[in-house]
C-alpha cells in the first residue's frame, strides 16, 4: 500500500484543517482511500523528522520527498487544496 508521512504538532490550528480536508477528500474520492497516511507527531517521534527537510506543519511527505509544507497564514482551502494535490500524487506514482 501507498503511504504518505504527515508530520504535525497536537495543537497547530494548521494540522486540525489538514485532518479536515483529509476526512473531506476522502469522503469525495474513495480512491483515495488506497493511501495509507502514516501520522507522526513531531514532538512524540523526533526521530522520525531526521533528514527531513521542513519547519511548518502539517508537512506531508511520499518516500522522502517532501509534497507540502504548510505555511502561516494559509486558509483552509489552500491546505485542502495542497493535500489533495499530494493524495493525487501518490494515487498515480
Amino acid at each position: 500500500m501507498k503511504e504518505l508521512e504527515l508530520f504535525f504538532l497536537h495543537g497547530c490550528p494548521y494540522c486540525v484543517k489538514a485532518r479536515k480536508a483529509i476526512g473531506e477528500l476522502l469522503q469525495e474520492n474513495p480512491a483515495f482511500g488506497e493511501i495509507a497516511i502514516r501520522w507522526i507527531e513531531e514532538s512524540e517521534e523526533p526521530a522520525l523528522t531526521t533528514g527531513r527537510d521542513y519547519y511548518y506543519v502539517p508537512s506531508l511527505f511520499y518516500q522522502g520527498e517532501k509534497l507540502y509544507e504548510a505555511q502561516p497564514g494559509q486558509s483552509y482551502e489552500t491546505i485542502r487544496e495542497h493535500i489533495r494535490a499530494a493524495l493525487e500524487y501518490a494515487l498515480q506514482a
